[in-house]
């Protein structure tokens, strides 16, 4: 039996790799897969792991008029070729192009997930480009997946699409997270000891740890300066004791000695850093800064507490890796880290841009001890409970097999 053919479609190779990684492989099953990004060796790389075929047609992640109609045409004449029942897009540039060539190119199923929208941090002549390119990519869709319940509501209020085209899959999330690959037990004190001597990391240090791009929109200007205040404010905190704690040597210290660890990539094109902020983290012994980690468990498993101010996110699998590693979280509110963190129980939900809310919540954390200790309890079992990786892609199987059927029916 020949089976139907799914295109899954995003703008760099690194988010096949880690935003949908293992959905390829999976659908398998039912699908002849192809997948279709940027070239380089990632995009190779993508296609051996997963085991599918790869097409890489360049797109680039700013607004390049020329390169944009470019993409558009080969996205075409690739689906044409390969009569896809499917086309299925990630991130606003594949977004666009794949669903305007799918357009036009009458594939049968068009369909986008939202898992961001860097518009909303845009303001005048750019704002209303990038809002009509919206509704055009939604437009030209037949349905659109917000990973979030507040992505969901964000294109209601501003009436990108049409209600009737809009579904959240499972308990939100793009590709849920594989609790078992995600599991603090897998680390042994002596591979985490090991780390820790490499990066400087004393014993009796709390590490907070942010993974992600070292962007503005990542709230890394707020995060280090937030940092700065709070090793500023050192000598005089006090820490709140839990001698019932079994847990205490991970969960706190009494020295009150802290390290940030940021683990990601310093990007200076698209939305760079404060140059202030960058000269804090070369300059401060206290800051650890790794670059990009093809693994970044290592780096949670040695951390006590993740802090993510994004401005902007759909729905964080950052936030979801460190819960499955049993960290607490410290979150801006925004959609999607509200929907993973429950105020108190795992992990603390702050205003977005807020340095002095960042330090608040990092010294909080250090010092009442009894407080962590109570929200590191929940951790796991909260992102075992609601975001089980199978779950996500079971959800997605299915909605692909509806659309299938109401195809055929027609």
């Amino acid at each position: 039996m020949i089976k139907p053919i799914l295109i899954r479609i995003t703008t760099v190779p690194i988010s096949l790799d880690k935003l949908i990684e293992g959905q390829l492989s999976f659908m398998k099953s039912n699908y002849e897969v192809l997948a279709v990004s940027s070239s380089g060796e990632i995009l190779m790389q993508v296609g051996k792991k997963e085991g599918v075929r790869v097409v890489p047609i360049e797109m680039s992640r700013a607004i390049t008029p020329f390169k944009d109609v470019k993409a558009v045409w080969q996205l075409y004449k690739l689906f044409k070729k390969e009569q896809p029942l499917i086309v299925h897009t990630h991130t606003p540039k594949a977004g666009i192009a794949g669903m305007l060539a799918a357009k036009l190119a009458q594939v049968p199923i068009r369909l986008h997930t939202v898992a961001g929208m860097p518009l909303l941090e845009t303001t005048g002549i750019k704002r209303t480009i990038l809002n009509a390119v919206e509704k055009l990519t939604y437009g030209c869709a037949t349905r659109v997946y917000p990973n979030s319940k507040g992505l969901e509501s964000i294109i209601k209020k501003h009436k990108f699409t049409k209600t009737d085209k809009l579904k959240v899959l499972a308990n939100g999330s793009s590709n849920g997270i594989n609790t078992s690959h995600f599991d603090p037990q897998l680390f042994t004190s002596t591979q985490n000891d090991n780390l820790k001597n490499q990066l400087g990391i004393s014993a009796n240090d709390f590490v907070f740890i942010f993974v992600g791009r070292l962007v503005g929109d990542k709230g890394i200007n707020e995060l280090v300066a937030g940092f700065k205040e709070l090793s500023d404010r050192s000598d005089k905190l006090s820490v709140k004791s839990d001698e019932s704690s079994m847990d205490r040597q991970q969960a706190t210290t009494k020295s009150l000695n802290f390290k940030l660890l940021l683990v990601g990539p310093l990007e200076t094109e698209l939305d760079p850093l404060k140059s202030e902020t960058i000269k804090e983290i070369e300059e401060n012994s206290n800051i650890i800064s790794v670059g990009w980690q093809a693994d970044v468990r290592p780096y949670f498993a040695v951390s006590n507490c993740l802090v993510f101010p994004s401005y902007r996110e759909g729905f964080p699998n950052v936030v979801l890796q460190a819960g499955a590693m049993g960290l607490p979280s410290i979150v801006s509110n925004i959609n999607g880290c509200n929907e993973i963190i429950e105020q108190g129980k795992n992990g603390w939900i702050i205003p977005v841009k807020d340095t002095e809310a960042i330090a608040n919540a990092m010294e909080k954390s250090v010092s009442d001890v009894a407080s962590f200790n109570e929200v590191k309890m929940h951790c796991r079992k909260m992102i075992q409970d609601r975001f089980e990786q199978k779950v996500v892609w079971e959800a997605l199987l299915e909605e692909y097999q509806r659309l299938e059927n109401w195809h055929f029916e027609k």
